[in-house]
């Protein structure tokens, strides 16, 4: 039996319209938003991912590493659609054309600071000569190893050194390989340690003491970009845009950031 032209048509239409619905679906559920950023975002990017993802439809990829390492991979030729570094790391990605012009965003900063354990005498670091007597009768301190290029590990280094007391510090060292510091002054295996505040306040049973004094005083700054042959800039600056929102902003503090 042939079917009449107009429930032909009809039923061609109705075909179509569901066809559009299901890609449109699929489209949504499978955008996928690459991310290279820096390890001492983690704690914040992962609370804000879900979020991210439920309000704009998109997947978020996220590589996290040392700013170090990342900038190397990207300058090797490895890509992302959203790149987040400290600026000077971002400024030298720019320069090599790495990322799409005029997209630079900050994201954050944090100063680096001393934490200790939760419930234990706090050293007094107010001054240059009370931070330098506190290291000193420090049992042990823990840092990033300077030689994998953790950022606070590599500028603790340089303090130590401007300070003469890099080596009576090497006997009770301890070098971990990125942001691992507080996790370390947590299980009570170092008196001290040194990193980004942001990476000792998410920490339990570690606490900021505080951070360096002025003197001495060392902030980086997060900020983000869009990779230079992204297919989804479009989705990347939302992103952009939902880190720069009240609530985004409140998370990222909650981290130890001083959101930008």
């Amino acid at each position: 039996m042939r079917m009449p032209k107009r429930g032909f048509v009809h039923l061609v239409g109705s075909l179509v319209a569901a066809l559009a619905l299901v890609t449109t679906g699929r489209a949504a559920d499978q955008g996928e938003l690459t991310v290279m950023t820096s390890v001492a975002l983690t704690p914040a990017l992962d609370e804000l991912k879900p979020v991210f993802e439920r309000q704009d439809h998109v997947k978020l990829a996220i590589t996290y590493d040392l700013i170090s390492n990342l900038r190397k991979r990207v300058l090797a030729g490895e890509g992302a659609d959203v790149i987040i570094l400290s600026r000077p790391a971002m400024e030298d990605l720019q320069k090599e054309g790495k990322l799409a012009p005029g997209t630079l965003f900050e994201v954050a900063s944090t100063s680096i600071a001393v934490a200790a354990r939760t419930g234990t005498p706090k050293p007094d670091i107010s001054t240059v000569d009370a931070f330098k007597k506190s290291m000193l009768v420090a049992k042990s301190i823990v840092y990033a190893d300077p030689a994998k290029g953790g950022a606070s590990g590599v500028y603790f280094a340089k303090v130590a050194e401007r300070l003469g007391i890099a080596d009576q510090l090497k006997s009770k060292t301890i070098l971990v390989p990125g942001a691992q510091a507080a996790e370390v002054v947590a299980k009570g295996e170092a008196e001290l340690g040194i990193a980004q505040a942001s990476e000792i306040v998410p920490v339990s049973g570690a606490e900021l003491v505080g951070l360096f004094p002025n003197e001495l005083a060392n902030t980086i700054t997060f900020v983000g970009g869009i990779g230079s042959e992204t297919k989804s800039a479009h989705e990347a600056k939302a992103l952009f845009d939902f880190l720069g929102t009240r609530d985004a902003k409140a998370a990222l503090k909650a981290k130890g950031f001083e959101p930008g």
